[in-house]
């Protein structure tokens, strides 16, 4: 392998990248535009949950309850009903999620300790976001109910047992605000799209402009070829990297723990095996509409789908769990949240980034072997 025709193909495919202001602008844009798109967009919080309320009691400990359920930044109670037909049409045009019925002699059966109950009507249409609601309304019943009950008690001259004390601490994320679970995870995905169509184009186009004829004329080494190309589109992805991880901790306010080295190299294996992959689909393809659709197959869809970003992985099938076994994104995914969140090393990830590293070094083959092919 020759150094100098592998940096005559990097200079060659670097002033073509160049020349096409264009495609060169939307290929640093595009990580930006998908950033604060999906970052915006795509929220596990649940929170200010459309609620409305039917009093069937009227007393003060009734109207205590659903000071409770406006009092909670989880709910926004939108108005009151007088009866349970109002809570089913609202359920039934989407206008609310949850209606909390409070029954007739509510408070009466509160005040002798018999015990109270109150319905919560949910709208499951979305299993997830009701069992999140249900979740949260059941906490506000219950913070109501220990109140009273310890007020009952006092009243009834019973002392009660001292409560068990929970004491909760999250770490990582004590805030638990799903951007600092979602960001990281989307910096990761969409590096995989952005490096697997920056390069997915780029022999496809020779074939098709009908400058590979020209290149194959050259003693120019299929070995050489694929470097070069490379590492015209690997400057790209650095550049698209960084951005993109100053617009995740600047305008998404994510806490970076972790080392920025361990993350750079982590990136920079990534990006050559995703890099790779696409030449490794270029080289397979003579039109770039064929290129682009198996960029697409085979970037975008494992990515979002199969890395863990979204969906928790063992909670999967365990066929699809093996398939997401040779899905790089889904060990980058680890080691990006791992970096941001928790601020671990090399000394814990260093299994996924060999994986990376090994799957960049089959790929490069691969793209290799397939360009041996085109020649012959």
């Amino acid at each position: 392998m020759s150094y100098r025709r592998t940096k005559a193909v990097f200079i060659k495919e670097l002033h073509h990248i160049t020349r096409d202001a264009r495609s060169l602008a939307l290929a640093l844009a595009m990580p930006v535009m998908m950033l604060l798109l999906y970052g915006y967009a795509l929220s596990l919080d649940v929170d200010h949950i459309q609620t409305v309320i039917y009093d069937q009691d009227g007393t003060e400990a009734s109207r205590k309850l659903m000071r409770q359920f406006q009092g909670s930044r989880f709910f926004d109670v939108v108005g009151f009903v007088n009866d349970y037909r109002a809570i089913e049409r609202s359920i039934d045009d989407s206008r609310v999620l949850v209606g909390v019925a409070i029954p007739r002699d509510f408070g009466k059966d509160l005040a002798t300790g018999r015990g109270a109950t109150v319905q919560i009507l949910v709208d499951g249409s979305d299993s997830n976001t009701a069992a999140i609601a249900m979740s949260y309304a059941e906490n506000v019943v219950q913070n109501f109910s220990a109140a009273a009950r310890f007020d009952v008690q006092n009243r009834l001259g019973r002392h009660p047992a001292p409560p068990v004390d929970a004491r909760m601490r999250v770490w990582y994320n004590s805030s638990l605000e799903s951007k600092n679970y979602v960001v990281p995870g989307l910096i990761a995905v969409i590096l995989m799209i952005i490096a697997g169509q920056l390069t997915s184009l780029t022999i496809a186009r020779e074939w098709e402009m009908g400058t590979m004829e020209q290149i194959l004329s050259t003693p120019l080494r299929p070995t050489e070829m694929v470097l070069g190309k490379m590492l015209a589109y690997f400057v790209v992805g650095l550049t698209d990297s960084t951005i993109a991880l100053i617009v995740g901790v600047t305008i998404f306010g994510v806490p970076f723990r972790g080392s920025i080295w361990v993350l750079a190299v982590s990136t920079c294996v990534f990006l050559c095996g995703a890099l790779f992959w696409g030449i490794f689909i270029s080289a397979g393809s003579r039109t770039q509409v064929v290129a682009y659709q198996l960029g697409i197959l085979s970037s975008f869809l494992p990515g979002f789908l199969l890395s863990g970003f979204v969906f928790a992985i063992d909670t999967m099938p365990k066929a699809i769990q093996v398939i997401s076994l040779i899905v790089p994104a889904r060990y980058f995914v680890t080691i990006v949240k791992a970096v941001f969140l928790k601020g671990i090393g090399l000394g814990v990830l260093w299994t996924e980034l060999a994986y990376l590293a090994l799957y960049a070094a089959i790929v490069f083959w691969l793209s290799v072997r397939k360009m041996n092919q085109k020649v012959a």
